[in-house]
C-alpha cells in the first residue's frame, strides 16, 4: 500500500488506504512491469506528482491476456446466479466506499468532488444492473423444420475482452465495460487511461474483495509513450476475442484496423459533436439550465457534452441572456473546495486546444460574450467558462469536439435548417432538443442522425438505457439489456433424428 499524494489540500483523508494502489493487477496479484519501468501521474489541478505506476509493455500484456484466457473457462462455468452474486457484492462494496472512490476521481481527473461522487454512484449502477441482467440471458426454442428435429439457440460468452477506458470518467467507464463482460462470463484485461489509473486500481481491489477470481479481471498500466504498443498488443492478440474502447475517433480507427487481422468483436464509443437545439416554443429558462449542465459539467470534457448550441431566432437573445447569467454564477476552483462546480482541464495540450478554438471563432467573426481565456489565478490548466455567439459552420468549434468549457451559439431560422445543421457532422453520439411542440419533437427526434436524443432533458445517461452512437461516433451499446449482447455470441444447436 502506498499513499497517493493528496498534498494537504484540506482533503479529508481516504478512510480505507487499501484502495490507494500504484501497481498493476494480473492474475490476482499486484505487479510491477517486467521491465521495472515506472511513469509519473500528475494532479491536473496543480501539476503535482500523485504517484508513479508501472509502465508496462508487450510482455506484460501477453501475460495478462494468457491469465485471462486461462481463467475465463472457469468463470463462464459458474451459474449466472453465482456470477450475479459476485457482481452484487462488488456493487455493495463500491457503494460503501463511495466517498473514498470519489476523492480518487477528483484527485486524478480534476472533477469537482460533488460531481465525482455522482460518477461513483452512476458507475455503481452498471454493476447493480448487470448483476441483475446476468440471470436474464435467455435463448430461443425455434419451431422445427422437421418432426424428428429440435432447434434451439443459446448465448455464450465471447471469451477474453480487452477494455480500454478514458480519463474523463475514470471510474464509471470501467464499471460500464467490466460489469457486462463479467455478467456474460467473459474475463477481462483493462487498460485504463495513462492520466487516471488509480480509480481503476481501487475498483479492482474491491472486485477482488467481492470474490472475482484471479485472472478474471486484470489491469495493465502504461505511459503515453507505451500506449500505442500496448493497444496494438491487445488488438493483435489471438487470445483476445473482443475489444471495447472509449476515446477519440482517431484512435478508434487505428484499433479497428488492428483488430481486422483476428476479426475481433468491437464496441467503439468515440468522439461526439452534440447539437443542442432550442426552438421558439421551448421553455427558455429550462433550456438554459440544461444547456449549462450539458456544456460545463466536467469542464466540458465529456463525449456527450453540448458542442453546438443551435437557437431559433425568436428566442436567441433571451436564451443568451439566461445562459450568461447561469455561466457567471459557476464557481471555478480546486475540485476539493466546497461549492466548486468547475474544475481544471486534464492537461496543458487540452487548454491549448480550447484556446485555439476560441481564437479561431473570434477571428472568423464570433463574438466573445463571457470568458475566453485561462483563469491564471487558479493555475495553468483552468480555463474560464466561456460563451461565443455568431458561430458559423466554417469555425473549428462547429466541426470538432471542443472538450472544454466553451459554449458556441449558432442562430437559425427554420426547423429544417436546424436538423440539417445538426446532422452536418461526421459524428453522431448525443443530441438534445428543447421544444413544447409535440409534432416538432417527433420530427426532430426521428430526423437527427444520432444514437441518443434528449428531449427537454440534458441528463440522459442511465444504466437502463443503451448508450452509444452512429457514424464516426462508433457502434455497440453500453448499459441496458442490449449491453450484454456485446459480450456474447449466439449459438444455434440442431438436434436431429429424435424418434
Amino acid at each position: 500500500t502506498m499513499a497517493l499524494n493528496f498534498l494537504g489540500r484540506g482533503v479529508p483523508a481516504v478512510a480505507r488506504t487499501q484502495l490507494l494502489k500504484n501497481k498493476a493487477w494480473i492474475a490476482g496479484q499486484w505487479r510491477d512491469a517486467i521491465s521495472a519501468k515506472l511513469y509519473p501521474v500528475y494532479n491536473p489541478s496543480n501539476q503535482q506528482l500523485i504517484a508513479e505506476v508501472p509502465d508496462m509493455g508487450e510482455e506484460d500484456v501477453a501475460m495478462a491476456v494468457r491469465e485471462a484466457y486461462t481463467a475465463q473457462k472457469g468463470w463462464a462455468a459458474l451459474t449466472a446466479k453465482e456470477r450475479s452474486g459476485v457482481l452484487r457484492r462488488w456493487f455493495n462494496l463500491i457503494t460503501q466506499n463511495t466517498d473514498d472512490l470519489a476523492k480518487i476521481v477528483s484527485l486524478e481527473c480534476g472533477k469537482p468532488l460533488a460531481e465525482a461522487t455522482l460518477e461513483i454512484k452512476y458507475g455503481a449502477s452498471f454493476v447493480e444492473w448487470f448483476a441483475e441482467e446476468a440471470k436474464r440471458v435467455y435463448g430461443d426454442i425455434v419451431p422445427t423444420s422437421a418432426k424428428d428435429r429440435r432447434l434451439l439457440v443459446i448465448k455464450q460468452p465471447v471469451g477474453v475482452a480487452a477494455l480500454i477506458t478514458p480519463w474523463n470518467f475514470p471510474s464509471a467507464m470501467v464499471t460500464r465495460k467490466v460489469a457486462p463482460a463479467l455478467a456474460a462470463g467473459c474475463s477481462t484485461v483493462i487498460k485504463p487511461s495513462e492520466e487516471t489509473p488509480f480509480s481503476t486500481l481501487a475498483l479492482v481491489e474491491l472486485a477482488h474483495q467481492a470474490g472475482v477470481p484471479p485472472g478474471v479481471l486484470n489491469v495493465v498500466t502504461c505511459s503515453r509513450q507505451s500506449v500505442a504498443r500496448v493497444g496494438e498488443s491487445l488488438s493483435k492478440s489471438q487470445l483476445v476475442s473482443k475489444l471495447s474502447f472509449t476515446g477519440s475517433t482517431h484512435v478508434g480507427k487505428l484499433l479497428m484496423a488492428q483488430c481486422a487481422d483476428s476479426i475481433k468483436r468491437l464496441s467503439l464509443e468515440l468522439g461526439g459533436n452534440a447539437p443542442f437545439i432550442v426552438f421558439n416554443s421551448a421553455d427558455i429558462p429550462l433550456a438554459a439550465k440544461h444547456a449549462v449542465f450539458t456544456k460545463y459539467r466536467n469542464a466540458g470534457q465529456t463525449c456527450i457534452c453540448t458542442n453546438r448550441l443551435l437557437v431559433q431566432s425568436g428566442v436567441h437573445d433571451q436564451f443568451v441572456e439566461e445562459m450568461v447569467r447561469a455561466v457567471r454564477a459557476l464557481k471555478q476552483g480546486d475540485p476539493f473546495t466546497e461549492g466548486v462546480n468547475l474544475g481544471p482541464l486534464i492537461n496543458e495540450p487540452a487548454v491549448k486546444k480550447v484556446e485555439l478554438h476560441v481564437a479561431d471563432a473570434v477571428k472568423k467573426g464570433g463574438s466573445l460574450i463571457v470568458g475566453g481565456k485561462r483563469n491564471t489565478s487558479l493555475g495553468g490548466t483552468f480555463f474560464e467558462p466561456s460563451i461565443v455567439t455568431g458561430i458559423t459552420t466554417e469555425m473549428m468549434m462547429s466541426q470538432h469536439e471542443i472538450f472544454g468549457p466553451v459554449a458556441g451559439i449558432i442562430k437559425f431560422q427554420e426547423e429544417e435548417e436546424a436538423i440539417a445543421l445538426a446532422n452536418s457532422t461526421r459524428y453522431g453520439l448525443a443530441s438534445y432538443v428543447f421544444s413544447r411542440d409535440i409534432g416538432q419533437v417527433w420530427r426532430t427526434s426521428e430526423g437527427l442522425e444520432f444514437g441518443m436524443v434528449g428531449v427537454n432533458e440534458g441528463g440522459i445517461s442511465t444504466e437502463m438505457t443503451p448508450f452509444g452512437g452512429v457514424k464516426e461516433s462508433g457502434f455497440g451499446r453500453e448499459g441496458s439489456r442490449y449491453g450484454l449482447d456485446e459480450y456474447q455470441y449466439i449459438k444455434y444447436i440442431c438436434m436431429g433424428n429424435i424418434k
